[in-house]
């Protein structure tokens, strides 16, 4: 992928944090280098100290968004995260010079370095947006087709300038639609005229949705096209590639049949499965306190069961009952049937919401996780009361039941709680994405991104 380093991480997020991790080492060094002199006994304690110091600002940093580059667009917004990743960084750091004072920098050493990185941060921040504003776009996209993909395609990266690709125009197959207005550009000409605007607009690469062009298109043009350099992709390749998610609107089981990727190796599966017993196993014995308090507060708040069962859809269609801390009215669906919660649900109890605003509630799920009913990531496993209507009005909805569901997953992290067909819809784009992709790598990003969204309360219902 040619602008993405990793799943969500451009090459230009990653040169960002890898110039600040450089320049808060640095800052610590010249820092203990004012404060204590050329005398070398301090040189081989500092090194340990100063990873210390740069590992819990880039978290901060980390945790604050500071590193979707979307966020540099606006210089007020960046100015107070970083104030607020700054000040964490303080009252992290203070911690930990509390239980373990031999981590200490020195008190001159540290303030000095704390000026320092502050300074280095934020003129580096603003040099490193301006320098992105200027630079202009690294690859040129001609989308041929106007379907809603298209323009859903055209419309990300339209928002997302840290990417440095440019959409040139759309192509479409009835010549009457040229000039007309879809985003900005809008249609700039027919399929006859993919030559001419490929050697007049500089096209780095030709987008097709094969299902508008399918039979229309002029090959030897194309294949001309080929040999001059330029490069030809599908539609719902290279939305994949910018979006992390695959798109459902013209998508066509071919795509998915030759595509690379839906590769699931005994290996992968076994090393898969021995992360979620490890980590169901460690997290329950670590939680179990945590686990006796909240059984505890969920009796006390209301009348019934501590635990809620609720059967759900996972691998291969099966039905499972998924374990949950109630968090709800013991009658809350006595009335209406299954329903899908909404925002300020009146049927949530008091010590319910803290718990899906926390995320409490979902702690039991491990125990389904050791079972083999879950996986610590995967699609969220939905009822089947949904499933079946779900996979009526949505094509290629039954896909996500080829993977274990998921404690966490693609979908929940990337995308806001859904209570409706649409949103399905949505999150099942990200949960073919991550079918797709699967690998243990992209289970430790989602997992490292599921305690950012836990942590700063973000999507709950």
């Amino acid at each position: 992928m040619r602008r993405i380093l990793f799943r969500g991480v451009t090459w230009r997020s990653f040169t960002l944090l890898t110039c600040e991790a450089m320049a808060i080492l640095g800052s610590v060094y010249l820092a203990a280098f004012l404060r204590l002199g050329d005398d070398p006994s301090w040189s081989d304690q500092i090194l340990s100290k100063a990873l210390i110091i740069a590992g819990v600002t880039l978290l901060c940093l980390y945790f604050s968004d500071l590193y979707d580059l979307r966020v540099l667009s606006d210089r007020r917004e960046l100015f107070v995260r970083a104030v607020q990743s700054l000040g964490g960084t303080s009252l992290v750091l203070a911690a930990l010079y509390f239980w373990f004072p031999d981590l200490i920098v020195g008190r001159g050493v540290f303030m000095i370095a704390a000026v320092l990185i502050i300074s280095v941060l934020f003129g580096w921040r603003i040099l490193f947006e301006w320098t992105s504003r200027r630079v202009g776009p690294r690859e040129r996209l001609l989308l041929v087709g106007t379907s809603e993909a298209s323009v859903s395609l055209a419309r990300e990266l339209f928002h997302r300038v840290e990417l440095g690709v440019e959409i040139v125009g759309f192509i479409d197959p009835d010549p009457a639609r040229v000039g007309a207005p879809i985003l900005n550009p809008g249609v700039i000409g027919a399929i006859e005229d993919i030559p001419a605007i490929v050697r007049a607009r500089g096209v780095d690469r030709v987008v097709v949705s094969l299902s508008e062009a399918r039979g229309r298109l002029p090959m030897d043009k194309l294949l001309e096209m080929k040999l001059d350099g330029v490069t030809f992709d599908h539609l719902a390749s290279v939305y994949e590639q910018y979006t992390g998610k695959i798109a459902i609107d013209n998508l066509r089981p071919s795509w998915l049949i030759f595509s690379a990727g839906f590769k699931k190796s005994r290996l992968q599966n076994g090393l898969k499965r021995l992360l979620d017993v490890a980590c169901a196993g460690a997290a329950l014995f670590v939680t179990a306190p945590v686990l006796l308090l909240v059984a505890f507060a969920v009796k006390l708040s209301s009348r019934g069961p501590v635990l809620y069962r609720q059967a759900r859809v996972g691998l291969h269609g099966r039905v499972f009952m998924v374990y949950k801390f109630r968090s709800m009215r013991q009658d809350a669906e006595k009335d209406t049937g299954a329903v899908w919660a909404s925002k300020g649900d009146s049927r949530v109890t008091a010590v319910g919401r803290f718990l899906r605003r926390t995320r409490l509630d979902e702690l039991p799920q491990l125990w389904n996780v050791l079972r083999g009913e879950m996986s610590l990531v995967g699609p969220r496993p939905e009822r089947p009361e949904f499933v079946s209507s779900l996979q009526r009005e949505i094509p290629f909805y039954g896909q996500r039941h080829t993977v274990r569901p998921g404690l966490t997953g693609w979908a929940q992290v990337r995308y806001t709680y859904g209570a409706t067909v649409e949103d399905a819809l949505e999150k099942l784009q990200y949960d073919l994405f991550y079918i797709k992709n699967m690998s243990l790598a992209l289970d430790l990003f989602i997992m490292s991104m599921t305690v950012k969204t836990v942590v700063m309360g973000r999507g709950a219902q």
